[in-house]
């Protein structure tokens, strides 16, 4: 069996038909912009300053009209606009919840569909991205698990989801006004449709940009990668991107993990356990996220506390839990608040941050692991959920 092979429900891929035309600007690093205009004409000697002008534009004012470039000269802003554009996924669907939760449902090339949701909170603002139409990892408790993988998203598909969401906060700075320091959007995390890691240099690319101090300009500190625990890929996370990292944990053991994360049949618990000792020293994150969901009975006993506290030890770490988000044909139960808090309070006095996330946008299915687009969507039974889930 390939080592790097997904483990995967039948994956359907339909290939990507990027449209014909002028290039798309957006998603191209410094270095393929540069070629890019040299291609189209550019002098050698002016392309790295014109590669930087135009990020500007794109990236630090959120233009997206070559017109609006004024310090271009007219005649090379014809050329630009004659063999480029600036062009971001489309935004079908926007849905606001009570409690202020935006989720976006967003168009990309071929007609494809992935959600996106923004968070509001009194000191900061999450958007939850996504890296793939679909996910391969089947995870039982996930609705997004549910549906096939489609495709792996484009650099400027990614990185285009952080611009509509400034576009819909209006949060671009406004030419000769004073300096804004506060951010609306001011973390993001790849925790929406699909396992990063299984589109590495994308999401890798795309972060580039974000984290690009002349751009958007987010600390990495302020980018979170959540990954399902594809081991070959997190040395590369943290060398190549240095984000903090989050893990979706989930159990304590083997044969319950084989169940909830069925990535875990490759990598198991011991082996993504070393790989996730090695990280923050490699990448001087902080600490390392470990993803709770809570199931009723499934994972969320005080053996399953204390064997976490012992999984975790030596790793510099705090538990997120998360009360388990139920959705349609779900074949699991969220813990009771009573289960969760006991659980918590253990790992607090192991000395262990264990915050109980607070879910958001319930009413509007913009909770975690309640992403799921609506052209990809596959109903299935209860039944058919819990026995592919092996319940």
């Amino acid at each position: 069996m390939d080592a790097k092979a997904p483990i995967t429900q039948d994956v359907l891929t339909i290939p990507r038909k990027l449209p014909e035309g002028p290039q798309n600007l957006i998603g191209l690093s410094r270095d393929q912009m540069r070629d890019a205009l040299i291609a189209a004409g550019t002098a050698e000697k002016q392309a790295k300053m014109r590669v930087g002008q135009i990020w500007q534009w794109i990236y630090h004012w959120g233009v997206r009209d070559f017109a609006e470039m004024t310090n271009l000269a007219k005649d090379y802003r014809a050329m630009l606009a004659d063999q480029f554009v600036i062009e971001l996924p489309e935004v079908v669907t926007r849905q606001v919840s009570g409690d202020g939760t935006r989720k976006y449902l967003v168009r990309i090339a071929g007609g494809h569909e992935v959600e996106v949701v923004y968070i509001p909170e009194t000191d900061r603002g999450t958007l939850c991205i996504s890296s793939q139409v679909g996910c391969t990892l089947t995870c039982s408790f996930c609705h997004t698990g549910t549906q096939k993988l489609v495709r792996n998203l484009t650099a400027a598909e990614i990185v285009g989801q952080v611009m509509l969401a400034r576009d819909d906060l209006g949060e671009w700075p406004v030419p000769g006004a004073p300096k804004d320091e506060t951010r609306l959007l001011s973390n993001v995390v790849l925790m929406g449709m699909g396992e990063p890691l299984y589109n590495f240099e994308n999401v890798r690319d795309a972060m580039k940009i974000a984290m690009d101090p002349e751009g958007i300009s987010l600390s990495r500190r302020r980018i979170t990668l959540s990954t399902s625990g594809v081991v070959p890929e997190i040395a590369r996370t943290a060398q190549e991107i240095g984000c903090q990292l989050a893990v979706s944990f989930h159990a304590t053991t083997d044969d319950v993990r084989d169940r909830l994360v069925p990535i875990n049949k490759r990598w198991p618990i011991a082996d993504l356990l070393d790989a996730l000792r090695v990280y923050p020293k490699v990448s001087n994150s902080e600490r390392i996220t470990f993803e709770y969901v809570m199931l009723d009975g499934v994972n969320d006993s005080d053996e399953d506390a204390h064997r976490l506290i012992k999984l975790i030890e030596g790793i510099p770490a705090k538990i997120n839990l998360i009360p388990f988000n139920e959705w349609p044909g779900a074949p699991y139960k969220r813990s009771s608040n009573n289960r969760i808090r006991k659980f918590a309070d253990i790992i607090y006095k192991a000395g262990y941050a264990s915050p109980i996330r607070t879910p958001r946008g319930e009413d509007i299915m913009a909770a975690c692991g309640q992403l799921k687009s609506a052209t990809e969507r596959e109903r299935k039974s209860k039944a058919q959920i819990a026995q592919e889930a092996g319940l």
